[in-house]
């Protein structure tokens, strides 16, 4: 019932045995990256305020070697259509799409001005695509790590998650947050990031207690929508912030959201108020995860939930049913909370549970879902994972 986790050096054997069998040669560089859960604080990134991710046991792995050329042939298990980058000329978007991530890295190096060779790379990756769980910011990290080796040249942490976002921004035309790349980027096992996204100031958290886990619930959905969503979203809470007077959401409190709700229409109150209400039902559960205070961090996950579903409108009837069974199972069973993760509309939700009973709530969580959806959930259990990593070839 519970997806295993690759261990990541048999995942690199893995990348470097296939690299091998298409190039008829080994890999030089090899480098990885973890995809990512938000434990809380969702949405909030952009708004200046407080995240909480992990970066899970799952990774992407790029194994490469150089060319002597002008090109960079890119070849992945997860992607049917490989694609080909000219050096020669300046990059552009363009086909297949899931080359763009890594097009916008190599830019960002470029602008650097760091001479990029011709190289071979394939791509081998655990990380569920289109769940919600930073399958992109994954790519594009262990890129930027791959591309440290290639050009020799070192970027700090920040530096690294900040040039793999605006990669996110000009070339998948995402107007993401700093979270998913930071946390990719800055993971560390057994420790979870809190990170204010205000003035990129990092904590790292233990979890170090081997009495809970978080179980991944793939809902396995993923609703059409127009493409608008997120960055509506966006633009409701700067215009929240603007009739508030402030530079960001981050800047006030819910009496002050509360006050100003004549000034604003109802949905850009109902948007503020969750930004506001998140980030600090985040730092709340920070604290809450320090000090093993599970049933206080559980009780804040499905605030959370409650206020994605309700203010945000960024949940969707799969979500909220993998969170109501969860709730239904309750402490007894060994859930302490569940929400949606991620920016919504389907993919997965996160649940803190007891390890020893992790096997049996994921098979309640299965049954309960797929009789209610008719669909089958994939699921899986991961302990606070590494950040980015450049392996032995």
């Amino acid at each position: 019932m519970i997806g295993n986790n690759t261990p990541l050096d048999a995942l690199a054997a893995t990348t470097a045995k296939a690299f091998q069998k298409k190039h008829g040669v080994a890999p030089r560089w090899i480098a990885s990256a973890p995809g990512r859960v938000n434990l809380i604080g969702e949405h909030t990134d952009y708004n200046d305020g407080f995240v909480f991710p992990m970066a899970l046991e799952r990774y992407t792995v790029i194994a490469a070697t150089p060319n002597n050329s002008n090109q960079i042939t890119l070849t992945s298990s997860t992607a049917k259509e490989a694609a080909t980058i000219d050096l020669s000329k300046p990059i552009q978007r363009s086909e297949p799409s899931w080359a763009n991530y890594v097009k916008g890295v190599i830019v960002g190096f470029q602008r650097l001005g760091c001479k990029i060779p011709g190289f071979n790379a394939h791509i081998e990756s655990t990380v569920p695509v289109g769940g919600g769980v930073s399958s992109s910011a994954a790519l594009e990290v262990a890129t930027a790590t791959l591309l440290e080796a290639i050009t020799r040249t070192k970027l700090t942490q920040v530096q690294k998650g900040l040039l793999a976002q605006k990669a996110e921004h000009e070339f998948a035309l995402m107007p993401c947050g700093i979270m998913d790349q930071f946390i990719s980027v800055m993971g560390k096992a057994d420790h979870v990031l809190l990170l204010d996204c205000q003035s990129t100031k990092t904590k790292q958290v233990p979890m170090k207690s081997k009495s809970v886990e978080i179980l991944v619930i793939n809902t396995n959905v993923k609703h059409e929508l127009t493409g608008s969503e997120y960055p509506d979203r966006r633009r409701q809470c700067e215009a929240a912030a603007r009739a508030l007077g402030v530079k960001s959401l981050r800047a006030c409190t819910l009496a002050d959201v509360n006050a100003a709700s004549s000034k604003m229409s109802n949905l850009e109150f109902r948007r503020a108020r969750h930004v506001v209400t998140e980030i600090e039902r985040t730092i709340r559960a920070a604290k809450a995860f320090a000090d093993g205070d599970w049933e206080l961090a559980g009780k804040l996950m499905y605030e959370s939930h409650g206020s994605l579903r309700g203010d945000y409108e960024v949940s969707c009837p799969e979500l909220d049913d993998v969170v109501a069974i969860a709730h239904d199972i309750g402490l007894k069973g060994g859930v302490y909370g569940c929400r949606m993760t991620g920016g919504g509309f389907g993919g997965c939700c996160v649940a803190l549970v007891k390890s020893s009973k992790v096997k049996t709530i994921a098979a309640r969580i299965a049954k309960a879902y797929k009789a209610k959806t008719r669909i089958t959930p994939s699921l899986f259990v991961s302990r606070p994972g590494q950040g980015a990593t450049l392996l032995n070839a």
